[in-house]
């Protein structure tokens, strides 16, 4: 297991959850830059980081401020993962990684759909270059979680990479048992 309960409740947040992700793509940021990306008050922000930072997911990175009222943040996991499985012994504990499912699913969603609506996503080049796949196949659990694995690999040799010429994409791939 990846995370813990006050994470999950930390990420169980819709602004929370954004904040990371502006983090994750933009790198250090302040709270005035991170109100302007989310359309949120600084003192909103400033509040939710403080939550973040209170369960690891966040740091300030006081060396890029330039005075001492300047404060500075920086995502600190470059991702999360967890089984609602590893909470199921507490009730509250299983009640926010469910939540903290349920508003990733939301979110993951959510940017699928802005895509589709986007006019980049009918001309080239990124409307070449973008994809959606899905496939069913017969697997063990053993071999769902390989695949789980695999991909996680192929995920991660692409992220991190310097920004210069490359425009942030979002990424999905899940994998459950499903009747068609």
């Amino acid at each position: 297991m990846d995370v813990d309960a006050e994470v999950l409740r930390a990420v169980a947040h819709p602004l929370r959850r954004r904040l990371v992700d502006v983090l994750r793509v933009r790198g250090p940021q302040t709270a005035t830059l991170l109100g302007g990306a989310t359309d949120q008050r600084v003192a909103n922000v400033s509040h939710h980081l403080k939550v973040l930072a209170a369960c690891g997911l966040v740091a300030e990175v006081p060396e890029l401020a330039k005075d001492r009222r300047e404060r500075w943040w920086r995502v600190e996991r470059p991702r999360l993962s967890w089984s609602t499985l590893d909470f199921t012994d507490d009730p509250t504990s299983e009640s926010a990684a469910l939540a903290a499912e349920s508003l990733g699913l939301t979110r993951q969603v959510d940017l699928v759909r802005s895509w589709a609506q986007d006019p980049r996503s009918r001309t080239a080049p990124w409307g070449a270059a973008a994809f959606s796949t899905d496939a069913w196949a017969h697997l063990t659990p053993d071999e769902l979680a390989q695949l789980s694995g695999e991909l996680q690999e192929v995920l991660d040799r692409y992220r991190g990479r310097p920004a210069d010429g490359r425009e942030p994409v979002f990424l999905l791939a899940r994998g459950f048992p499903a009747t068609p």
